[in-house]
């Protein structure tokens, strides 16, 4: 039988995982908390270390979203040690988050190891809410680094959608239409798309918006 990948709304799968950072299982270990788990094709790369790095100076705005972050490749503990440990002694970043050693298992049960890429990771980025849920999945090829200004307004955004019942439009908060407003679910029934256009500011009747606060 196909090994079917974990979707969008689906609980996270549970599994116990070595880190550099001692055993961790997911993700019942962070029950309460927003996680990303991001993948990277292999340890002693030079994206993955500006990823890495970039990531770590990140960290703070994750942790003040109530997020944390962990790491994963197929590869070994002591070799992710010796590599966050270069990356300390030579850039002067330190790594505050696990890095998951995987011999496999774990990056073909989440869909990370894409066969016409080669046999590494892909890029892959999982953002799981605070009850588990899979909110958001990312694909990145090898070459081509993260965006994590990007993966903080994912959270962000979410938090927000979540807290106020709302949609996020493009390049929230900076929207080219309506800026850091936020849009109104669509109307199920007539009489509710007559009080939507009295109640917000609308474009017509199915695209209302508001400002927060």
């Amino acid at each position: 039988m196909e090994e079917k990948f974990p979707l969008i709304g689906e609980r996270f799968p549970e599994m116990t995982v070595q880190t550099t950072f001692g055993k961790r299982r997911l993700p019942q270990d962070y029950a309460g908390s927003w996680f990303i788990l991001f993948s990277h094709p292999a340890d002693f790369t030079p994206v993955c270390t500006t990823e890495f790095v970039s990531f770590a100076k990140k960290y703070p705005e994750f942790k003040k979203l109530n997020c944390e972050l962990i790491g994963l490749s197929v590869d070994q503990v002591f070799a992710h040690i010796k590599w966050t440990g270069w990356i300390k002694d030579t850039l002067g970043v330190e790594i505050p988050f696990p890095i998951i050693a995987d011999d496999g298992t774990v990056a073909r049960k989440l869909g990370m190891i894409h066969p016409a890429k080669g046999s590494n990771t892909v890029r892959a980025v999982f953002v799981v809410d605070d009850k588990g849920i899979i909110r958001v999945i990312l694909y990145y090829p090898q070459e081509l680094g993260r965006n994590i200004d990007e993966i903080v307004r994912i959270v962000k955004a979410l938090q927000v959608s979540d807290a106020n019942g709302v949609a996020m439009p493009a390049n929230w908060p900076h929207n080219e239409l309506i800026g850091d407003a936020v849009i109104i679910p669509p109307p199920t029934d007539e009489q509710t798309a007559k009080e939507r256009i009295k109640m917000y500011t609308c474009y017509d009747w199915w695209f209302c918006y508001r400002k927060l606060g």
